[in-house]
């Protein structure tokens, strides 16, 4: 090797150093023992709990036995903050380009805030996660794989496009027309009655354990998940309250509705291949024996959402029944101020199946009571846990 090139690769280390972070790698496939799925076929029955708390966060509320409410929302700086995160009892962060911006969708049962917002398009990597917490699903129009998709009635769901049920803010700021997009809690009321939505809660819920005292916490600890840009967040851990603190691009999170700090207690990060869905990959899916996506597009607007060969929409590997060839992959798991490493599962072969949490052992991670934010990541991309020294 050349010292040139001994001198570039020198660099190139060090700069990741500096920054505090690794590369994921690929996911990989292991025999880590996991729960038999066969075995969860009642996991939608209705909660495992009997109350009064709530089957996703573990924390005890009036709502407990309420039906979830999945809002597609933006991550969009333009539309920062956002309106609803605090309350949320789940909130998933994924990409929605290959290596590029991101979109979040907030999930509403303990407490449904006054206002939820911005809203955004539905996708289709988002449905299945919806449907796995048996959520009735809101989203402002929709990519052109998801609209096919939900035109068969897959999952319950508001389209705020085509419906009365939402309304915008003024555009104050750097606000886009896009980034106005809201809804009320009486309107998510009126509109489940209106449609004759169930409202019980069916979700089988996730395990909890009691978090630990103050005595038993570290002093600190830093999550740094580098998404491209502006996109990039880091989680603080603080020792008093038991919460990460979120940080977006350097900005602290706030919710528009009441300016609290967004600050989950439990953070779950996935790792999943993602690829943008391209014309020229067609017949990759038909050979795979998956369902075939640009079937779903009429032959005159394929070449709208393939731009010279770059798809427009991506799809991410999370077990859903139509485009994925893997549905588990490896997992890191923070919460009490500690990391745990384990793996993810989403049965490709049920829509509404789990996704489930499992340590090393094959055990299912039992969570701290409090939001849960899931991440995830695209293998390649940095992230980082500096626990306290």
């Amino acid at each position: 090797m050349s010292k040139t090139k001994k001198i570039i690769i020198a660099a190139v280390v060090l700069a990741l150093l500096g920054g505090g972070i690794y590369l994921i790698k690929k996911s990989r496939t292991n025999n880590i023992k996991q729960i038999d799925l066969n075995k969860k076929a009642a996991q939608n029955s209705g909660p495992a709990n009997t109350g009064p708390v709530s089957p996703i966060s573990g924390v005890s509320c009036d709502n407990w036995n309420k039906r979830p409410i999945a809002v597609m929302q933006p991550a969009d700086p333009t539309a920062r903050p956002a309106a609803g995160f605090s309350d949320a009892d789940m909130v998933f962060e994924m990409p929605v380009f290959t290596n590029s911006n991101t979109r979040l969708m907030g999930v509403y049962l303990c407490n449904v805030p006054n206002e939820i917002g911005s809203i955004r398009s539905g996708r289709h990597d988002y449905i299945p996660l919806a449907k796995g917490l048996d959520a009735m699903y809101i989203h402002w129009g929709y990519s052109i794989f998801a609209e096919s998709l939900l035109k068969q009635k897959i999952i319950d769901n508001i389209n705020c496009l085509t419906t009365s049920y939402c309304t915008r803010w003024p555009k104050t700021g750097v606000m886009q027309l896009e980034d106005t997009g809201h809804i009320t809690k009486d309107k998510i009321e009126q509109a489940m009655k209106d449609y004759n939505y169930s409202t019980e809660d069916k979700f089988a819920g996730y395990p909890h354990q009691d978090e630990a005292g103050i005595d038993q916490r570290p002093s600190g600890g830093d999550l740094r998940l580098a998404y491209p840009g502006k996109y990039g967040v880091n989680f603080d851990y603080d020792k008093a309250s038991n919460t990460y603190l979120r940080t977006w691009d350097g900005t602290p999170d706030t919710d528009k509705n009441n300016g609290k700090r967004v600050a989950p207690k439990n953070i779950a990060v996935l790792v999943a291949q993602d690829n943008q869905i391209k014309l020229a990959d067609e017949q990759s899916y038909i050979d795979k024996g998956l369902m075939d996506p640009w079937s779903l597009v009429p032959k005159e607007d394929q070449a709208g959402i393939d731009y010279n060969g770059v798809g427009r929409y991506n799809n991410l590997q999370l077990g859903d029944p139509w485009f994925d060839t893997t549905d588990s992959g490896d997992a890191y798991f923070y919460f009490n101020g500690q990391q745990v490493k384990g793996t993810w599962k989403k049965d490709k072969a049920s829509l509404d199946s789990k996704l489930f949490f499992y340590d090393e052992s094959g055990a299912e991670i039992k969570f701290v009571p409090g939001q849960i934010w899931v991440n995830v990541m695209e293998p390649g991309q940095g992230m980082k846990w500096t626990p306290s020294s």
